[in-house]
């Protein structure tokens, strides 16, 4: 799958899926434009790219929930790179937040300056350019989206706008030969996890409560990106690609009572956290993260 001379923005590309599939497509011979918050893990994935490809990437510090620094991006890409091929819309945040907390409208209008409007924009100013080279759209969506996800409905509601504008965006341009198409990843194993005040050895074994028995890695989800961006898969748009080690079969009771289980205990599982996802009360300092904080791994 090779992206020689291919131009590729990916956003949140300093840590996690983003960084992993910046990676991949720099392996593979691509230009990347690279786009975060945090400089030094920025700077960390750029050598790691230009090592792979011998092509510095365009490295941009930006705040993607503003307007304005998410047009930039693109016209900076332009003004550096010349084109744009394929576009990676994987930024977005995710908490823990009650509908009952006094400060849930703020946060929700947060989650969806990130999680949804900044898609938005990009898309608006990445078109013009993507049309140019017949290019593509990737959007980096979650399971949260299709499945209810308690004490962090914010975050689900923003995936589940995401899912769909991305299709209906992929119905509007597939005529003027663009494709737009989704992945929706399940527990990724990311900074988002550590961020969450659980060790690396509490991830390892929440994995038990999932179907297929283990945590999805980002290079995996960054591998299935690639293949979707790439001529391969020039017969595709519109469509949703999930991978979530099988949590969409249970729903996510299991990453509720994978919760339950680290915190709690197996000898003491109180009613509150066991139905967490079973639209019961939930009483949120028995199970997991601080408030406000992310509560589990979803990219």
């Amino acid at each position: 799958m090779s992206f020689k001379d291919k131009v590729v923005i990916v956003t949140g590309s300093s840590s996690g899926i983003g960084a992993a599939t910046a990676k991949l497509f720099a392996k593979e011979g691509a230009k990347v434009t690279l786009v975060g918050r945090r400089v030094e893990k920025l700077k960390q994935v750029e050598r790691e790219c230009e090592i792979l490809s011998g092509i510095k990437p365009l490295t941009i510090v930006a705040d993607i929930s503003k307007d304005e620094e998410a047009r930039n991006i693109v016209n900076k890409t332009v003004d550096h790179f010349k084109q744009i091929d394929v576009l990676v819309n994987n930024a977005g945040i995710v908490t823990a937040k009650s509908i009952l907390d006094t400060d849930y409208v703020t946060e929700f209008d947060r989650i969806m300056a990130t999680n949804l409007r900044a898609q938005v924009v990009f898309t608006n100013a990445a078109l013009p350019h993507l049309l140019k080279t017949k290019g593509n759209i990737v959007y980096v969506s979650s399971v949260a989206g299709t499945l209810p996800m308690a004490m962090s409905s914010n975050y689900a509601a923003s995936k589940a706008g995401l899912d769909h504008f991305s299709r209906s965006i992929a119905a509007e341009v597939a005529s003027k030969g663009i494709r737009v198409n989704i992945v929706s990843p399940g527990p990724v194993k990311t900074e988002i996890n550590r961020d969450s005040e659980f060790s690396d050895e509490q991830m390892e074994a929440m994995a038990k409560y999932f179907p297929l028995g283990f945590i999805s890695k980002s290079e995996e989800v960054g591998e299935l990106i690639l293949y979707i961006a790439s001529d391969k898969a020039r017969s595709i748009t519109g469509s949703t690609f999930v991978l979530d080690v099988g949590v969409s079969l249970t729903g996510l009771n299991s990453i509720g009572d994978a919760l339950t289980q680290l915190t709690c205990g197996p000898q003491h599982m109180p009613e509150p956290a066991r139905n967490m996802y079973h639209g019961k009360s939930l009483d949120r300092e028995s199970f997991g993260p601080r408030k406000g904080t992310p509560m589990f791994g979803f990219e």
